[in-house]
């Protein structure tokens, strides 16, 4: 089976891509973002999500139903880089451990896997700040992303933006490899 052989600027389309694919539709999503986030905390906000951005934006106005875009943006478009980036960077190391190919279904679920451990990483942090701004109660936590990042800090350390990350891989790797190898 031949060889691809991908070089950096191949790698840096694919974090291109993962940046764009990843940033710009979450970000789009971003209100249905906010009903889902609020009604996890509070699952009789809203009777359903057409109710919630309607009562959101009646409430909050446009800027309710934006809440959080910059750190979804910047978070989403970081876990973009490192899954797409990453998975193509590993399918390459993994390939020459394998070159036959005859377990190249199983390179493609170890690459998904560890790309999407990096992924998380990456994300943690602005996911952090997004989730605390979506759905702390008006008034008791800074809805700009600067702030918001200082409140966190103060309020416990660094270590806080990364509380959420063990249950975001249970979620996030077995998901990506099913959609990177099936």
């Amino acid at each position: 089976m031949p060889q691809e052989v991908h070089d950096s600027t191949y790698y840096a389309k694919c974090m291109m891509g993962g940046i764009l694919s990843c940033g710009l539709t979450h970000t789009a999503v971003c209100p249905l973002d906010i009903v889902k986030c609020r009604r996890q905390v509070d699952p009789n906000l809203y009777k359903s999500a057409t109710e919630g951005l309607k009562t959101i934006y009646r409430n909050e106005g446009m800027r309710g139903l934006s809440v959080g875009w910059i750190p979804t943006f910047l978070g989403y478009s970081a876990q973009g880089f490192g899954k797409f980036g990453f998975y193509e960077i590993f399918k390459d190391v993994y390939r020459s451990v394998d070159p036959s190919g005859k377990y190249q279904t199983l390179g493609f679920a170890i690459s998904s896997a560890s790309a999407e451990v990096i992924a998380d990483v990456l994300l943690c942090p602005m996911e952090t700040v997004k989730v605390a701004m979506q759905t702390r109660p008006a008034g008791t936590f800074p809805l700009s992303m600067g702030p918001a990042i200082a409140n966190i800090t103060a309020n416990g350390g660094n270590g806080n933006f990364y509380k959420i990350l063990t249950p975001l891989w249970f979620r996030q790797v077995p998901y990506t490899v099913v959609k990177f190898v099936a």
